[in-house]
């Protein structure tokens, strides 16, 4: 690395209108050729803020002011200049979290690519069609000539994120900013990932990293900023902040980490739980399989379940071959694999979304999978879902107490449920009554991931589907999270299918688990005994690649005031 920064960025303050305090406030850091800066902190501390700043992507009623801000020795330009047309993808690259949003749905994700290779380079169309596939091959994209034909909806997530990096990388920016870029991809994947990263600051690539994920901090950054409300409150070498945090905030970032927290231990040791006191002897809701549960029977149940997709040029893809699954009533059974192993499906076929092509489903010990859609209504209400991006699946036009309203009305069995009102959700899942007015976009990802579960909980479920439910979420957001889903399991009697790449909060969440590779069920077991002792080579390979953050013990100093 070179003394002279590639970029500099001195005093850096956004201020939104009629917003009490700034944004971001006063910040300022170098970044050198060959070294990735990690910024850390909780949702709403100024990281993405800070990063689409420094794009010219501030919104319109921000006002931005610094003492500096050059790239390569050179002044950035004015958010509305056309010079920054120029800039992003060739001098800057961006990898966003949420890339559904960020690809275009209506073209195959070889032509996102394609198009910076096209603006940026002097590349002839068929160099530009080799260096396609071997960018979808460097960040881990299986088969990358079927991929490339393929548009974003037809990938799984973490299909989808590698596409979005590979476009980030096309053009070969000397920096690339990275919010969030490995959120959604399982722990194999990342760690490709993650060391394509390093092997790019190798040659003198730069990176601003911004994640939740310090773990993944620890393996690739160079120097770590811990930002606060604004501001950067500790920095520093990586192994220095980690292992010997001093702010408060860089310790209740540890402290928040699931991985090899034991099972029914809270990982917001200093918070409280949700304010429901009671615990029903059986799970709340009624309906006819009550009698079902009563003796015994699983929550859920599928047995040699199969789907085939067609495609259009090649062979029908198996996403699940004979998967057979037991979740026990008033526990959590984990399911871990890689993305596009048949994660999702098993959820979707499972919620009766999509109907399995063969195999059968139970539910509370009844059947469900054969049934129709007019015989699954009385019993829809004792299933529920829990999903990874909640605003995308809220209405934007209702506010939360709509929400959550329209939720209750779907508890057609007739029975009360201990949670009734719209003010007894919000008790129970830890969030203000003011809320009730707010609409989704003005919640933090934490509120809204809340307000989610609460829609979930509104007619009375025995059964949980939840896919991937944090891993759009800080870690300290994510540790609240976590830490309501097994206070409501607890005082519900809730069933919970955990669906996660993240094999941290699967441990600690789980009471059995399942490995699933390529749509089938490679290894199953107690969640302890999985982690332990794993016995089939690809659940060794995931346990083998978790990242673990060499930092201090879990204890937190006493907070200041």
């Amino acid at each position: 690395m070179t003394d002279q920064p590639l970029l500099s960025v001195q005093n850096l303050s956004v201020h939104f209108e009629r917003a009490p305090a700034p944004a971001v406030d006063g910040v300022s850091f170098d970044v050198r050729a060959g070294e990735c800066l990690a910024i850390v902190g909780e949702s709403g501390s100024g990281k993405s803020v800070t990063a689409r700043t420094l794009l010219g992507l501030a919104p319109p009623n921000a006002h931005v002011s610094f003492d500096a801000l050059t790239l390569l020795g050179e002044p950035l330009p004015s958010a509305r200049s056309r010079r920054w047309r120029t800039i992003r993808g060739a001098s800057i690259g961006l990898v966003l979290q949420d890339a559904l949003v960020s690809l275009d749905p209506l073209r195959p994700v070889g032509r996102e690519i394609d198009d910076v290779l096209r603006l940026h380079t002097t590349l002839t169309h068929a160099q530009r069609q080799q260096r396609v596939l071997e960018l979808l091959d460097a960040v881990g994209v299986p088969n990358p000539a079927l991929r490339a034909r393929q548009r974003s909806g037809e990938l799984s997530g973490g299909l989808r994120q590698r596409a979005l990096i590979a476009t980030a990388l096309a053009a070969g920016p000397p920096l690339i900013i990275a919010d969030e870029p490995t959120t959604a991809l399982d722990v194999t994947v990342q760690a490709t990932v993650l060391s394509l990263l390093r092997s790019l600051t190798d040659t003198g690539t730069a990176f601003i990293l911004i994640t939740h994920d310090l773990a993944v901090v620890s393996q690739v950054a160079d120097r770590v900023a811990v930002m606060s409300q604004g501001r950067i409150v500790e920095s520093g070498e990586t192994a220095t902040v980690l292992n010997a945090p001093v702010a408060f905030e860089t310790q209740q970032l540890l402290a928040s980490i699931p991985v090899d927290v034991p099972r029914g231990v809270p990982l917001r040791i200093h918070e409280r739980g949700p304010t429901l006191t009671t615990r029903p002897q059986q799970p709340v809701g009624g309906s006819a399989s009550a009698s079902a549960v009563a003796a015994g029977a699983p929550a859920l149940e599928l047995t040699a379940v199969s789907r085939r997709y067609p495609t259009r040029t090649d062979e029908p893809i198996q996403a699940l071959d004979r998967v057979s699954l037991t979740l026990d009533t008033g526990t959590t059974l984990g399911l871990v694999g890689q993305s596009g192993s048949g994660k999702t499906t098993i959820a979707r076929i499972a919620l009766g979304l999509e109907t399995a092509d063969s195999g059968g489903i139970r539910l509370n010990g009844e059947q469900w999978g054969s049934l129709s859609a007019h015989e699954r209504r009385p019993l829809r209400h004792t299933l529920g879902a829990i999903y990874q991006d909640p605003l995308s699946s809220f209405d934007p036009r209702l506010t939360v107490e709509r929400i959550l309203f329209d939720a209750l009305r779907a508890n057609v069995s007739g029975e009360t449920s201990q949670l009734s009102t719209v003010d007894e959700l919000l008790d129970a899942v830890d969030l203000p009554r003011s809320l009730k007015n707010r609409r989704p976009l003005h919640l933090s990802g934490g509120q809204r991931q809340r307000v989610a579960i609460a829609r979930a909980l509104a007619p009375a479920p025995r059964t949980l589907l939840c896919d991937e439910p944090v891993s759009a979420l800080d870690v300290s957001t994510q540790a609240r999270v976590l830490d309501l889903m097994d206070d409501l399991q607890r005082h519900l009697g809730l069933s919970y299918l955990f669906i996660s790449h993240d094999l941290g909060v699967i441990r600690h969440m789980s009471d059995t688990v399942a490995v699933i590779n390529e749509g089938r069920i490679v290894e199953t077991g107690l969640a302890e005994e999985i982690f332990t002792s794993p016995k089939d080579p690809y659940t060794r390979s995931l346990i083998a690649a978790l990242p673990r953050v060499h930092g201090p013990a879990r204890a937190l100093s006493t907070p200041r005031e």
